[in-house]
């Protein structure tokens, strides 16, 4: 019974949450609520059973043991008392509200992302509290410390608290202004499910597919071209999962995975999405890269990439976001088409600059260019320092193992 309790945990804790907070209205009480839900289905189901819809049993269990907790509280306060009589008075919400559209998940993502908080704090609350990311994962995404990523989150809890920010979405007309950081979440959940920051586990399909599941609710509830563009993105990604790994559970790098392999119903939806992004003319950033994994899609073999085209993406994509790790990323496919001298210049002005120090993708990008040039030495250098970055127990094998592989001199 544990096993499943620790399952159904993993599975349903966030939507659960989402919708205690809509009900008590208040992030500390629905996160002891939610504890206290699972508390009781590992104390009572061994005995009752397990109940039909063991999420909707969560909610109730979670609702009632808040009020139970808030009475014995209101005995030193007594405003409280009322507090617990308007929850106890609040209907439970049925399976149809639980799963409709604009679900409590999804007004929850609009409420961590509301313009009152700031940039960082929205995304750093909606990880944690919607996606059940722990602060040393939030923090492995972004560079910083575990400190600030906490930090972040409980001064967002009160500004909410404070600024009595309602949960709901947003007026339609209030919905773009709010769009771009919901983009970045769920782009956010996606990557930490398909390319997980740290730990034994290089990949995590729950987190992947409920970003996917969340750009799908997004996309119902507000129909831009850059939600297509982003869902586009994803599914074209997710296409490659079954070949992603090898069968030790080791990565396996784009050129040599077993295109056979990738799922071509994912690939045909995503490609449709980022046509209907592209004709609309306001494609933007999620929609060019969705753009860029389309073509790595359309070729049937590795060496069948049109990588002028790909690059020429990049270029694009640099005039929408000209971020560090974009430019990494160009360089990379400018080594398919100018050679690696061309790429590792580039790449050795980002490290010059001080930009992705960190970053062990650029180290390992580094390595590989140096061993493709023949300069051994400098790529055993790169290859150490990537494996020294490296969050992932997976990744540091694999860089080990082509560091090892790297011929004397």
């Amino acid at each position: 019974m544990r096993a499943y309790v620790d399952t159904l945990y993993r599975q349903e804790s966030r939507r659960v949450l989402a919708t205690l907070i809509r009900l008590l209205g208040n992030f500390e009480r629905a996160e002891e609520a939610l504890q206290d839900a699972f508390i009781a289905a590992v104390e009572q189901w061994p005995d009752s059973g397990i109940p039909h819809n063991p999420r909707a049993w969560l909610v109730s269990a979670g609702r009632f043991k808040a009020i139970d907790s808030l009475r014995r509280r209101a005995r030193f306060d007594a405003s409280l008392n009322e507090l617990s009589r308007q929850l106890e008075n609040q209907p439970v919400p049925d399976d149809a509200d639980l799963d409709s559209v604009a679900d409590d998940r999804l007004r929850l993502i609009f409420v961590c992302c509301h313009p009152a908080l700031n940039a960082d704090a929205q995304v750093a609350l909606t990880l944690r509290e919607v996606c059940d990311l722990s602060t040393e994962q939030i923090a492995q995404a972004f560079l910083i410390s575990p400190s600030t990523v906490a930090q972040r989150i409980v001064r967002a809890k009160n500004k909410i608290r404070d600024a009595h920010i309602p949960y709901e979405v947003p007026a339609h007309h209030e919905l773009p202004e709010r769009l771009e950081a919901v983009l970045q979440v769920i782009y956010l959940v996606f990557n930490e499910g398909y390319f997980a920051s740290n730990g034994e586990q290089l990949t995590r399909s729950d987190l992947s597919t409920e970003a996917i599941r969340l750009g799908q609710l997004l996309l119902a509830l507000l129909p831009e071209p850059e939600v297509a563009g982003l869902l586009g993105l994803m599914l074209l990604i997710e296409a490659r999962r079954p070949a992603r790994l090898s069968p030790e559970g080791e990565p396996v790098l784009l050129d040599q995975q077993d295109r056979g392999l990738w799922n071509r119903a994912m690939i045909e939806e995503g490609e449709a999405l980022v046509q209907q992004a592209l004709r609309s003319g306001k494609a933007g950033a999620y929609s060019v890269q969705a753009a860029i994994a389309a073509v790595h899609a359309q070729a049937e073999r590795a060496e069948d990439t049109d990588w002028v085209e790909i690059v020429g993406l990049y270029d694009v994509l640099l005039r929408l976001n000209d971020s560090p790790v974009v430019q990494l990323n160009r360089a990379v496919a400018l080594a398919m088409v100018q050679g690696p001298q061309a790429a590792l210049i580039l790449v050795d002005e980002l490290l010059a600059a001080d930009a992705l120090q960190g970053y062990h993708l650029v180290w390992a990008a580094r390595a590989d260019l140096c061993r493709r040039l023949g300069h051994y030495p400098q790529a055993r250098a790169a290859y150490l320092e990537a494996i020294a970055l490296a969050q992932q127990g997976v990744d540091r094998r694999f860089l080990q193992r082509c560091l090892n592989d790297l011929p004397n001199g």
